[in-house]
């Protein structure tokens, strides 16, 4: 397999680069960054940092120390660049917005893998399960996306309310019927608005919503909030799922992936959701059954679902997420995952993503916020309790 140098010189001769790889005598460790292209952007805007083009900002630095470091966005299938290099990378990096499905297949087969690095908030790419029986670490940068998402739910949850994306495609039409988009706007002051997961992400989703004037703010976690915390914000835990959709004009989804949270939102939950709530979910795509979900607005049942995850990213090109609507023609606020990659997180998640490698470098203790999986054994509840 032949690597291209991802430099500008070779973009702007318009050479598709896939991977670049360093070659010398002194190669120290093995690192594969599966990454997404950033193209013409990534050349004009250089903190799209999360890009192949960007590289982390981490190369000169990797290489400097004697690092062999592969960035690639070619993925899928076994003569993928991810797939070939996987089997002799110590270093795993991936990112939550174009992931490197990491099964348990691939990691018997990575025999010098020792660590995987999440450059973000989210690491069900991974089989965290094979992982602990491997003695693989997988580590997160905690913290760099939440204040990120958090303001896209809040975004979401407005444009659904106000009905604003069938306002803005009637003026891209050239048209001016104020009713046929009014009939389906609402205030957000006086809803009650619920957050499944009351985590980092969630707990800030609910600061942000309390001046908007809801009727109540609920929480659904297996972890009650700290009472202070619970107090700050005036909500009110809700122990029972079905009890708390049932109560919600709105759900924000804010809650990890999980044997326990796959599919959750599905047909027979959808049932107990208040006809004509709104639904975002900015976690995980597969949280929420696609086709249960496309049902649920079609017929009416659900008012609105936006949300930048899909349950395969990229979303294929038929995913009826790209194409569902409500009654009325709208509903639909679905955009490519990109909520956690702002420009300011993607400083915040590279920075965290050299921090941790230079930790693992030198033999240093990881910050525990950032451990998913040490040695042998999980450290965090979030991926359910084990």
């Amino acid at each position: 397999m032949s690597f291209l140098s991802a430099s500008t010189t070779a973009l702007k001769r318009g050479i598709a680069s896939t991977a670049t790889r360093t070659h010398g005598p002194n190669r120290g460790m093995k690192i594969l960054a599966v990454l997404y292209k950033g193209g013409e952007a990534a050349q004009q805007e250089p903190r799209l940092l999360g890009t192949i083009e960007n590289q982390l900002g981490i190369r000169e630095w990797l290489e400097s120390q004697g690092h062999e470091y592969i960035v690639t966005d070619d993925k899928e299938g076994p003569n993928s660049v991810f797939q070939q290099h996987i089997k002799d990378a110590e270093v795993l990096i991936t990112t939550p917005f174009h992931p490197g499905y990491l099964t348990r297949e691939l990691i018997a087969k990575a025999k010098n893998l020792k660590v995987c690095v999440t450059a973000g908030v989210g690491s069900d790419h991974i089989d965290l399960d094979a992982a602990v029986e491997r003695d693989i670490q997988v580590l997160e940068v905690t913290g760099s996306n939440v204040v990120s998402v958090a303001e896209h739910v809040v975004m979401n949850i407005l444009l659904l309310v106000r009905n604003f994306v069938p306002a803005h495609e009637m003026i891209e039409r050239g048209e001016w019927q104020v009713s046929d988009v009014a009939r389906n706007a609402f205030d957000l002051e006086g809803k009650v608005i619920g957050t499944l997961g009351a985590g980092r992400i969630g707990y800030r989703v609910l600061e942000r919503l309390r001046p908007f004037n809801p009727k109540e703010l609920l929480y659904y976690d297996y972890n009650p909030l700290p009472g202070d915390a619970a107090a700050k914000i005036g909500a009110r835990r809700v122990e029972d799922l079905k009890d708390f959709v049932s109560q919600c004009d709105i759900v924000t989804i804010n809650a990890p992936l999980h044997d326990g949270t796959k599919g959750l939102i599905n047909a027979e939950l959808l049932k107990h959701f208040k006809k004509g709530a709104w639904i975002v979910n900015t976690a995980r795509g597969a949280i929420c059954n696609t086709e249960d979900v496309a049902a649920a607005l079609k017929s009416g049942q659900i008012n609105g679902y936006a949300g930048d995850v899909w349950n395969v990213q990229p979303a294929p090109k038929d995913h009826p997420w790209r194409y569902m609507k409500n009654p009325l023609g709208g509903g639909n606020g679905m955009v490519p995952h990109y909520s956690g990659t702002t420009l300011d997180a993607q400083a915040r998640y590279a920075q965290g993503t050299k921090q941790i490698l230079e930790n693992y470098f030198k033999g240093k203790a990881q910050e525990p916020a950032n451990i998913i999986v040490g040695v042998g054994k999980y450290e965090t509840k979030s991926y359910g309790q084990r």
